[in-house]
């Protein structure tokens, strides 16, 4: 394990079992076993990263993809993703990356954080402003997060994460001076959507109220029927507590992983809770229509 880079925030708890402190699952973690991420394994007492720099996706992508429509609208973003995830969505969009990713067929390249420069200024002439770490859940290579985002904003680009916002306060808190933007997905209110993913709602509740003072804030919901359509209303007002003017993307589910035999999200259901949740903010948008 000495070519993998070491973990933050972890502790050796008992019997050579490691807690990983990253994010609220609080995995404790027996000899040659992962977290629920799949990536941080406990080595000879040791909390290592698998996942460093391995990059299993990457594009210049328009930021309103992100979905980020209020954050410099026009421009492009480098988009990076690699593998793993500290949540279990049945419904996920990326599960090749995010679940399945010891399936893949394609193994992903080694880009360190100096490359991952270099790439993204050499885009800057393609109207590229920064870094987005994006397509599976970012947090869950907080180590190469935390090299990266530095070297980005040194070199006058921005930082951009496509997050589930499952991640404890400390290690929020160290990475958020050099994040200009986040998308948080808020994935159900009412329901039991939490509960069949891994999370907590007041965990999310908690990312997104820390955040926004800190960083431009966009919040998106995956509307899947039968799940969270009744949440939706309930999440505007939520939101329009901490402010009106905070982005709020509704997208349209459609068939993958173990939600491959649902139909997708009813377009008149989209436009219905598009109207419901118009009632108490100001910018909500209708996204991934197909």
């Amino acid at each position: 394990m000495s070519d993998l880079p070491e973990a933050m925030y972890w502790s050796l708890i008992s019997d050579g079992c490691i807690r990983c402190e990253l994010c609220p699952n609080h995995c404790n973690i027996k000899e040659s076993q992962t977290g629920v991420c799949g990536v941080r394994e406990n080595a000879k007492k040791v909390l290592y990263v698998r996942n460093y720099g391995q990059i299993s996706s990457i594009a210049l992508d328009p930021i309103e993809k992100k979905p980020l429509y209020m954050f410099h609208p026009g421009k492009k973003i480098v988009s990076v993703g690699s593998v793993g995830c500290n949540f279990h969505c049945p419904f996920c969009q990326n599960s090749e990356i995010s679940l399945e990713f010891r399936n893949l067929k394609r193994q992903p390249e080694y880009i360190s954080p100096e490359t991952l420069k270099e790439i993204a200024l050499l885009a800057v002439s393609d109207g590229n402003i920064g870094v987005a770490y994006t397509y599976n859940e970012p947090f869950v290579s907080y180590e190469y997060l935390f090299d990266s985002v530095k070297l980005i904003r040194e070199a006058g680009l921005m930082n951009v994460l496509v997050t589930n916002g499952y991640i404890n306060e400390a290690p929020l808190v160290e990475l958020l001076p050099y994040i200009d933007a986040m998308n948080i997905d808020i994935k159900g209110y009412n329901g039991g959507t939490y509960n069949r993913v891994g999370g907590t709602l007041e965990s999310i509740q908690n990312t997104i109220k820390l955040v926004k003072s800190e960083c431009h804030v966009e919040v998106t919901t995956l509307v899947i029927p039968g799940e969270n359509e009744e949440d939706v209303e309930d999440i505007a007002k939520w939101l329009s507590d901490i402010d009106r003017d905070i982005p709020y993307h509704l997208s349209r589910f459609f068939p993958r992983y173990r939600y491959s035999d649902k139909e997708p999200t009813p377009r008149e259901t989209m436009y219905d809770l598009y109207e419901a949740a118009k009632k108490h903010l100001n910018n909500v948008f209708i996204g991934n229509m197909g």
